[in-house]
């Protein structure tokens, strides 16, 4: 049978609501059921608007761009600069939302949203002496990381949507106690995301300069 488009719904409120609970329940927990039960209607419903939970999730993913798109500033002045201050925006608009990489990761986005702020960027690279093919390389090196980054700092740090604590370091030092290197490279590798983040961008910056740049 086919399914019946609800006259009070829409594909912005499903993808709303999906994102909201997103933050309540986080990727494994979120459910076409539980989002029609959000909604009041029956699951069915939801496929008028989206024909599976990919389809949906690639939705979600799009907002997030179009969100962090309408907040991000011009790709000008220094590409150094710029190239630092996109991957910043795009790792705090991942970190609103919980799993929000996950749900990012290998997205396909359902418009060409994300393309102006794509051009913009590429076009200051290359006026800095990239090739095209050098300046998508350069890019989504960046790219790569921060998304990999999150996921993993989602994974394994503190959860501010339920105050869940991060990754017990003492604990897996104690386990690792024979192996004192990799054991205290826990206390670097989970803990202050922040300025790990920070370090790895810049090491990402100084490699794409030192290979890419002609």
């Amino acid at each position: 049978m086919t399914p019946q488009r609800t006259p009070k719904l829409d594909r912005a409120q499903v993808v709303d609501t999906a994102l909201t609970l997103l933050n309540e329940a986080g990727l494994d927990g979120l459910t076409l059921r539980a989002i029609a039960a959000r909604l009041d209607v029956k699951a069915p419903a939801l496929y008028w608007y989206f024909k599976d939970k990919q389809a949906l999730l690639d939705e979600m993913a799009t907002e997030m761009m179009r969100r962090m798109t309408a907040e991000a500033g011009p790709s000008a002045g220094d590409w150094r600069e710029a190239y630092l201050t996109t991957m910043r925006t795009l790792r705090a608009q991942l970190l609103r939302y919980r799993d929000g990489a996950k749900v990012y990761s290998g997205a396909r986005f359902t418009d060409t949203s994300y393309a102006s702020g794509l051009e913009a960027s590429l076009r200051l690279l290359i006026e800095a002496g990239f090739s095209p093919a050098a300046a998508a390389r350069a890019w989504y090196t960046a790219y790569s990381y921060t998304v990999g980054f999150v996921i993993e700092e989602q994974s394994m740090g503190p959860n501010p949507f339920d105050g869940e604590e991060g990754y017990d370091v003492d604990a897996r030092a104690e386990r690792l106690a024979a192996h004192p290197l990799a054991a205290e490279a826990g206390r670097v590798m989970f803990q202050d995301f922040d300025r790990g983040f920070e370090q790895g961008l810049a090491a990402v910056l100084a490699g794409v300069e030192a290979t890419l740049l002609a």
